[in-house]
């Protein structure tokens, strides 16, 4: 409300916050956050006590009911660590979600799925910023992934066995900085190509909104130079 300018203190803001029913305040890392105003809000008459059991007691009877207060051992899932959750079982279910998860708008020609046995004698080339740089392909508020288990589309084509040449064109989503030569010597050389674009949090987050909806940089450029 306060970067709206719907108020002007964090004071106001937090008076006005727990008249509307907020409960919780989402201030990671803010040592300085509105709700530690809610102490002076009280005293100056702007809210009241039982104002701020009402708003406090649903907070604990989830915490109550998700088992936080509750001895360890009552609690299932408090023996399982990474070995667990990064088990082979788990990834595969991992994977097979993420390829259940595509959309497909075109499919010309059928060129899709790509398949080892038919790219035998074929050169691949995959491009872009996206194609080898594990650590834009995470979007927002996803969880720090353990490295060895990251597959950047340049790696998973690899392991199709087939020959697979690389060109990022530009190092960072924003694309400011573009090597058309790479793109077109890498693309021109191929029987296929795969371009790897898009926005990712250092363009597009919280906070970070677009007035468009185009390519970051010398993105539509590179583009164009890989399927010309």
């Amino acid at each position: 409300m306060l970067g709206h300018h719907y108020t002007h203190t964090f004071l106001e803001t937090a008076v006005a916050s727990v008249n509307a029913g907020c409960n919780l305040e989402l201030s990671y890392g803010v040592r300085n956050n509105v709700f530690m105003h809610i102490p002076q809000a009280l005293a100056m008459g702007n809210i009241t006590l039982q104002m701020l059991r009402d708003r406090v007691r649903p907070l604990f009877y989830t915490r109550m009911r998700l088992g936080e207060f509750d001895p360890p051992a009552m609690n299932p899932y408090s023996a399982l660590n990474l070995s667990v959750v990064q088990s082979p079982e788990h990834r595969n279910l991992s994977l097979e979600a993420a390829v259940k998860s595509f959309v497909l708008l075109k499919n010309i020609q059928g060129t899709l799925p790509l398949r080892a046995r038919d790219l035998l004698g074929q050169r691949l080339a995959v491009v872009g910023p996206f194609a080898d740089n594990p650590r834009v392909l995470f979007g927002d508020y996803a969880p720090v992934p353990e490295p060895q288990y990251i597959y950047t589309p340049r790696k998973g084509l690899e392991m199709l066995g087939v020959n697979v040449s690389f060109a990022a064109g530009c190092r960072e989503p924003r694309c400011q900085w573009y090597s058309q030569a790479e793109v077109v010597r890498a693309a021109g050389a191929a029987d296929v190509v795969v371009v790897c674009l898009g926005t990712g949090v250092d363009v597009e987050t919280e906070a970070k909104d677009r007035s468009d909806l185009s390519l970051p940089g010398h993105q539509l450029q590179l583009l164009q130079d890989a399927v010309r």
